[in-house]
């Protein structure tokens, strides 16, 4: 058992190390030797966990959907918007997650999975907004397939442009602001004064919970909502 205990901890060492290094520098640039000397782990240690900088790059995008945590709210429409509130925060405390975004963004020499993240929130939302119209939530006649995807569009859009020009320091006020343009065309007249599209305020300093990101299968080669 501690065998095992020492085992899970040197490789959240590695992930957590890695995550720094894919996130400041992308993965064509980082090497196995940074990764290496941010754990001082040794090369035996990191091949035993991960064979090769794909896997660990691997093991990271699958922490993206560790992050796609629903919410547990009876109003559906709500339970979507509180998802991105809560990614965006996630993202600008999170380095495992904030990697597993770069990583599923850029175009580099990493063989992304065949499911990628945009198809895991895009599966997530859909099924929240099939729910929100099943409760009267949703105005008539609306493309929910058409929805989902704007919606995740648009939030990854931003959040490049929260990274860019803030470090994502205003991402949840830029989220915001894209769910009271996007709300007029999507929920009824009846719910758009009972959903709240501000962040619920934090009562008190938390330190914010590392995904725990599970190993890719072999045979595959993961943003966001």
């Amino acid at each position: 058992m501690a065998q095992q205990e020492r085992g899970n901890r040197s490789r959240r060492s590695i992930l957590e190390a890695a995550a720094r290094v894919f996130d400041e520098r992308g993965y064509d640039a980082a090497s196995t030797n940074e990764i290496l000397a941010s754990t001082g782990l040794t090369r035996g240690a990191l091949y035993h966990h991960f064979p090769s900088k794909e896997a660990i790059a691997s093991a990271l995008v699958a922490a993206q959907s560790e992050a796609l945590v629903v919410p547990d709210q009876p109003v559906k429409l709500q339970a979507v918007i509180d998802l991105t509130l809560e990614f965006a925060r996630r993202l600008q405390h999170d380095p495992v997650l904030r990697a597993s975004v770069r990583l599923a963004v850029e175009q580099t020499s990493f063989s992304r999975p065949a499911q990628t993240p945009y198809e895991q929130s895009n599966a997530t939302i859909l099924d929240l907004l099939r729910q929100a119209r099943e409760q009267g939530e949703v105005l008539p006649g609306v493309d929910l397939q058409e929805a989902t995807s704007t919606i995740v569009g648009a939030f990854t859009g931003l959040q490049v442009m929260s990274q860019v020009y803030s470090n994502r320091q205003d991402l949840p006020e830029r989220v915001s602001a894209l769910w009271r343009f996007l709300l007029p065309g999507l929920a009824t007249p009846g719910m758009l004064a009972r959903l709240r599209t501000a962040p619920l305020p934090q009562t008190a300093p938390q330190a914010t919970p590392q995904a725990t990101p599970q190993t890719a299968p072999q045979t595959a080669p993961q943003t966001a909502p």
